[in-house]
């Protein structure tokens, strides 16, 4: 096997035996998002390059390292998206569609970073997100953090633990970051190389670290909560109030900072001991300052991500019965003129039968032959159209999964028989 022939290395393919378990997590995505009153957007793959800068921050990972950027024909520097917020800022503020309105949006797709490829951590990997835009209180907040706790419930893959933290208002933070610039100026002896460099620049993204020789100095830094501001400690004191009446459990934890700059107030992660290092699967928080730093007017907003493979991960590790995607039934046609008329027979059943799953064989092949290849396609039942059941205008339908006999009906009735077979499936 030659290069050509590979994929690139952190980028997926994802096979048809498991696709299945993708889309249920899609299509509960997609359940949720539509009980809350969400929106479905669609976003652009490629954005300019300088919407991330600005909006991630320049002192990030995922700036300075981790983008897939490149220049186009017309010498514009353009980025296959490492995340989605930034986009449907952008979006907004382009099409008016967040000035004295509301908007619950949600949006899934392939996003980019070329970081280390390892289990749980991708080049190109999958996410699916929420965003509400145009409210500032913490009961947006918590609904929001609820819809998410409803959407890990009903794809079902179990225990998770919602850790939660505010990091305040900007202005909250100076003092905050003035703190923790003096404190880790006392140890910048045992600094890795990139916690020195975002000293001076960004310092809360030290308390992100994950370098060893930092993390016996962590424990001792200064906490966030100590520099709150009143107004912020109130909405998160209210958030806390309305998480707990809904049932919803969590965690306070004052070193959840996130990895991107443009956070304020409310941040979480929902988190899991069953994927070894990688163990957030759903992350957010608010980002009031965002809309105006990107050029439009001022707009509160919340939101969150979550990352599909990780999900995908558990639905498999958890061995969740996903719906079957498998065909209903194979069309088996034996003879000249059977072969000639089953792709109509095909058409006729698939308008008679709402939500049938049906294959017609194609390419040669005597009885025998077609009917494993139906065995082998997880189909629950073979049609046997012969030129002799032609004639007859008849069928016969042969069941794949159990000893029962094969019967014989009429063509005209084959549409009530295939309703009865997919009813008797469904109870």
């Amino acid at each position: 096997m030659t290069k050509t022939t590979q994929g690139v290395r952190g980028m997926n393919d994802v096979l048809p035996e498991q696709s299945p378990r993708w889309q249920w997590v899609e299509r509960c995505a997609r359940e949720v998002f539509a009980a809350y009153g969400y929106e479905e957007i669609r976003l652009p793959i490629v954005e300019r390059t300088e919407l991330f800068a600005r909006a991630i921050g320049e002192v990030t990972d995922i700036v300075e390292k981790e983008m897939y950027t490149f220049d186009d024909r017309n010498g514009d520097s353009l980025t296959l998206r490492p995340e989605a917020t930034a986009g449907c800022v952008r979006a907004g503020i382009e099409h008016g569609f967040l000035h004295n309105q509301v908007r619950r949006l949600w949006y899934a797709g392939p996003m980019f970073r070329h970081e280390r490829p390892q289990q749980g951590r991708y080049r190109q990997f999958h996410q699916i997100g929420a965003e509400a835009l145009g409210l500032d209180g913490p009961d947006i907040d918590a609904e929001i953090i609820v819809l998410s706790a409803r959407l890990l419930k009903q794809i079902g893959v179990g225990d998770f633990t919602l850790r939660l933290n505010s990091l305040g208002t900007p202005a909250s933070r100076i003092a905050y970051r003035e703190a923790l610039q003096s404190y880790f100026s006392e140890h910048a002896a045992v600094l890795d190389e990139d916690s020195r460099r975002r000293l001076d620049r960004n310092p809360l993204r030290i308390l992100d670290s994950k370098h060893p020789a930092v993390q016996p100095i962590l424990a001792d830094a200064p906490s966030l909560q100590d520099h709150l501001d009143d107004g912020s400690r109130a909405h998160f004191d209210r958030l806390c109030e309305l998480l707990t009446a809904a049932g919803v459990g969590f965690v306070l934890d004052p070193r959840l900072v996130r990895g991107l700059d443009y956070y304020t107030k409310t941040v979480f992660e929902w988190t899991t001991t069953q994927l070894g290092a990688q163990d957030a699967v759903c992350s957010g928080g608010r980002y009031d300052g965002l809309v105006e730093l990107l050029g439009g007017r001022p707009t509160p907003a919340v939101g969150w991500a979550l990352g599909v493979e990780r999900l995908v991960a558990l639905v498999e590790r958890a061995d969740i019965q996903v719906p079957d995607a498998s065909p209903h039934a194979y069309l088996v046609a034996v003879g000249d003129a059977a072969a000639s008329a089953a792709l109509v027979l095909a058409e006729r059943i698939r308008d008679a039968v709402p939500g049938v799953r049906l294959v017609l064989h194609c390419g040669a092949g005597g009885f025998r032959n077609q009917m494993k290849k139906a065995d082998k396609s997880g189909a629950r039942i073979a049609l046997v159209l012969g030129d002799d059941e032609l004639a007859a205008g008849t069928i016969g339908i042969k069941p794949l999964r159990d000893d029962a006999a094969q019967e014989t009906v009429a063509q005209d009735a084959l549409a009530d028989a295939l309703t009865k077979y997919l009813d008797d499936w469904r109870a």
